[in-house]
This record gives C-alpha cells, structure tokens and sequence, in this order.
C-alpha cells in the first residue's frame, strides 16, 4: 500500500490502547479510555503546516525561479512526539488494518518530546559492553 500524507495543520496520531491504572490501583478499560476529554498518543506524521502567503511571489514575472503562490510555517509537533489532545476534535480512521486519529494542530494541547539524554539513559550504562 502507499504513504498516507497529512494535509496542511493536519496530524496523525496513533492512539494510546488498552487499559490504564489509576494512581489507587484500578484499573480502567479502554472503553472508559476512549470517553475522556483529553486523550494522548504518539505522532507518526505531520502536515506542511499553515499556509501564508510567499512575499516573493509575483504573477507578472513567468521567468522568476520561486513560482510557490503559498509558504508553509511548520508545525511544533514532529514524527516521535507524544502529544495529549482534545478528544473530540479527532477524526478517527483505519489504515493498514491499524487504527490513527488525525487532529488539527491547534487541538493539540501539549507535547513531550524526549531528548537525546533520555535515550541515552534508556539504553544504561555503556560500561557493561564487552568489546
């Protein structure tokens, strides 16, 4: 099957699953998941960005090299992030017999991207490697 490529302020997301525990210790199925506000997932792709208008561009000059009538300004969100959002405004839809949502960027409320030293961390001491 081919790529699935986002549209202008569009994000596709996939979708934290399966139960969650409460900090009591219940544990949540995923259909109480599903009905809260605020949901989280990991982004795997984003659209261009918003479009604006490109100050170079000029419909009088056919020879100049810039012919773009648009410019995009990026996205904060980048393939990786984990982003919480709000529920509601996601399209849900199934692709390669996986399930994603697709949120228009300014339903995004926040972002956790980790940094080089949180992998790092995760891999654990270099020490232990033989050679």
């Amino acid at each position: 099957m081919g790529e699935l490529i986002m549209v202008g302020d569009r994000v596709l997301i996939a979708p934290d699953e399966g139960e969650r525990k409460t900090n009591s210790g219940l544990v949540l199925p995923a259909s109480v998941a599903e009905q809260e506000r605020v949901q989280s997932g990991r982004v795997v792709s984003t659209g261009p960005g918003y479009t604006i208008p490109n100050p170079e561009f000029s419909e009088g000059e056919p020879w100049s090299q810039n012919r773009e009538a648009v410019r995009y300004l990026p996205l904060q969100a980048e393939a990786g992030d984990h982003a919480f959002f709000m529920r509601k405004e996601a399209i849900e839809i199934e692709f390669e017999e996986k399930p994603y949502l697709i949120v228009p960027h300014g339903a995004i409320l926040a972002l956790h991207r980790s940094s080089a030293d949180d992998i790092l961390e995760s891999i654990g001491p270099l020490d232990d490697l033989e050679q």
